[in-house]
C-alpha cells in the first residue's frame, strides 16, 4: 500500500498545500521550532500573526534568550497553554549557550531541549534539516487510523505499533514532504469531526471508508470544556499581568474573576508554581523577570 499512498497523498498536497511561512524555503530551523510549538493543540489561523510578531521581534534564539521570560509570555498573546512560551524562552537560552546559537540538528540533540518532546524533535529535524523521522502528531496518526488500520480514531497515546507502522512508510526519498503531506491531509480533509471522503485522495483504498466506516469502539473521548474552568480563570489573571508593563495590585486581579474567589486562588497559586506569574514583597504581581 506504501507507493500508492505516498502517490496519491504527495499529489494532493502539491495541489493543496498552504502556504505558510515556517514552510516557505527561507524559514530557519528557529523559525520552524517556534512554529512547532506555537501550533501544539492551536489552530493555524491564530498561531501565524504571534509567529510573524515573534519572528520580526526575535529572529534568532540569542534575540530571545536576551530578554526576560516575562516577555516571551506577554508577547505569547492568547495562544493558551502559555508555559509553550517559558519553554521556548528556555530553550532559547539553552541554544544560545551550549549550541553556539544554532538549532541542534539531529533528533537527540532536539530531546535534549528544555520541554521538547518526541513530535516536537522530530518535525524539527525532519522539516530544518531534511532527516527522515516519523512525524506523528494528531494529524497523522488519524490518517494512518484510518486509511491503514480501518479505525476511526488512534489509540489515545502513541503505541509501538503505530510507530512501527509510521516508519514503515517513510519513503527511502522526501521524507520531510511526506511526512508534511500527510499531516496537511488530517489537517485539512481527514479532520476529526468531519472528514470529507469525497475529496480525499485515498478514499479507494481507505480500510475504514470501505469498511463502512465503523464507529470508534475505544474509550470515551471526551470535547474540552473552556468556561468556568480553572484554565480560563488562569488565562483571565493572566492577560492582567500581560496587559500591565509593571507590577499589578492583587486588587486587579480579584477584579477579574469574582465569581469563585477560592477558585481564583487557587487559579493564581498555580500561575505562580509554573513560573507565569511572580509574587513581589509589597503584595503586587508580575510576569516572570
Amino acid at each position: 500500500m506504501g507507493n500508492g499512498l505516498h502517490t496519491a497523498i504527495l499529489d494532493w498536497y502539491a495541489g493543496n498545500a498552504r502556504d505558510l511561512p515556517w514552510r516557505r524555503p527561507e524559514a530557519t530551523p528557529w523559525g520552524i521550532l517556534v512554529s512547532e510549538i506555537m501550533l501544539q493543540q492551536t489552530p493555524v489561523a491564530r498561531v501565524q500573526p504571534i509567529w510573524e510578531e515573534w519572528m520580526d521581534r526575535w529572529p534568532t534564539p540569542a534575540a530571545l534568550a536576551a530578554e526576560p521570560p516575562g516577555e516571551a509570555v506577554r508577547h505569547w498573546g492568547r495562544l493558551g497553554y502559555p508555559r509553550r512560551a517559558l519553554n521556548l524562552h528556555a530553550c532559547a537560552r539553552a541554544i544560545t549557550t551550549d549550541h553556539d546559537g544554532q538549532v541542534p540538528s539531529t533528533y537527540d540533540e532536539l530531546r535534549t531541549l528544555p520541554g521538547i518532546g518526541d513530535y516536537t524533535a522530530a518535525a524539527v529535524a525532519s522539516f530544518a534539516y531534511g532527516r527522515s523521522h516519523a512525524v506523528l502528531d494528531t494529524n497523522v496518526r488519524r490518517v494512518l487510523a484510518r486509511a491503514v488500520r480501518g479505525e476511526e480514531y488512534p489509540p489515545t497515546a502513541t503505541t509501538a505499533a503505530e510507530r512501527k507502522l509510521a516508519e514503515s512508510l517513510i519513503p527511502p526519498l522526501g521524507a520531510p514532504r511526506w511526512a508534511v503531506a500527510i499531516m496537511e491531509l488530517g489537517a485539512l480533509v481527514c479532520t476529526a469531526r468531519t472528514p470529507r471522503c469525497a475529496d480525499c485522495p485515498v478514499s479507494a483504498s481507505c480500510a475504514w471508508r470501505l469498511a463502512g466506516r465503523p464507529p470508534y469502539e475505544g474509550p470515551e473521548r471526551r470535547g474540552q470544556t473552556y468556561a468556568g474552568t480553572d484554565r480560563q480563570c488562569r488565562g483571565r489573571l493572566l492577560a492582567v499581568l500581560r496587559d500591565a508593563h509593571g507590577p499589578v495590585p492583587k486588587a486587579a486581579l480579584d477584579a477579574v474573576w469574582t465569581a469563585d474567589p477560592v477558585q481564583r486562588e487557587r487559579a493564581l497559586d498555580g500561575l505562580v508554581a509554573d513560573g507565569l506569574a511572580e509574587p513581589l514583597a509589597d503584595g503586587t504581581y508580575r510576569l516572570p523577570a
